[in-house]
């Protein structure tokens, strides 16, 4: 559908390496960009998508490794970011990213007060995120409360467990956007809202109509493009 061309970060060198590494031996070439949804974003980097038959499920593929987690604060989901999906953080507490899948951001161009509306909702996912952590923490202790059936001390490790989240939380200080980020979310445009969460370790140059275009293709069910997108990737000197 056109060429876009991207720059890799220095500042997140796992993923720069691992990403020229795989482009150098056309890893990715011939696989989907296997899941689109429109206003949000484009993956794409499954091997097992090459040559997919309609229908196939697709998004558990990779080399065989992750890449250790590389989120900062100054790179964000800018319309045009590359990138790296990754399993939740139910099965992957530490965000490691997948070792070849990633996603370019689209998303929409924000208004102030949905950006303050989105903070609110960062704290309150911060604070959630906590609270699983102990409760994890505390798993057996739980887990025979309930046998037992005391189900005043069960109440009670919960309240408790819910105020050390809170005052964690309070440590670590309300996530909150920067003026850049405000300034680049009302006009711009991207997924404010994964900042934190995943590693943005590139973004895009040149191409950002391509992006568009293919964010807007006919998908079927599981967002894949009802028409294969498919990919090559170059390195360029």
């Amino acid at each position: 559908m056109g060429d876009i061309t991207v720059r890799l970060y220095d500042e997140t060198p796992l993923h720069r390496d691992n990403f020229l590494k795989l482009a150098a031996e056309d890893f990715f070439n011939g696989t989907l960009f296997h899941r689109v949804i429109k206003d949000f974003m484009i993956q794409g980097g499954d091997p097992e998508s090459k040559g997919a038959p309609a229908g196939k499920n697709l998004g558990s593929g990779g080399p065989g490794y992750d890449v250790p987690a590389e989120i900062q604060p100054a790179l964000f989901h800018k319309r045009g970011a590359l990138s790296a999906a990754r399993l939740g953080d139910e099965v992957n507490p530490k965000k490691e990213s997948s070792g070849s899948q990633f996603y370019i951001v689209w998303g929409k161009v924000y208004k102030a007060p949905e950006l303050k509306q989105l903070e609110h909702q960062m704290k309150m996912q911060q604070e959630q995120s906590i609270f699983n952590a102990l409760v994890m923490e505390r798993r057996e202790e739980i887990m025979n409360l309930r046998r037992n059936r005391d189900r005043d001390a069960l109440m009670e490790l919960q309240d408790k467990l819910a105020k050390m989240a809170m005052e964690k939380s309070k440590e670590l200080g309300a996530p909150t956007f920067t003026e850049e980020q405000a300034e680049v979310y009302t006009t711009q445009g991207g997924t404010p809202f994964l900042d934190g969460a995943y590693t943005v370790f590139g973004e895009v140059e040149e191409g950002l109509d391509v992006v568009e275009a293919i964010q807007n293709v006919e998908t079927a069910a599981g967002d894949r493009p009802k028409t294969d997108v498919v990919m090559n990737v170059t390195i360029l000197e």
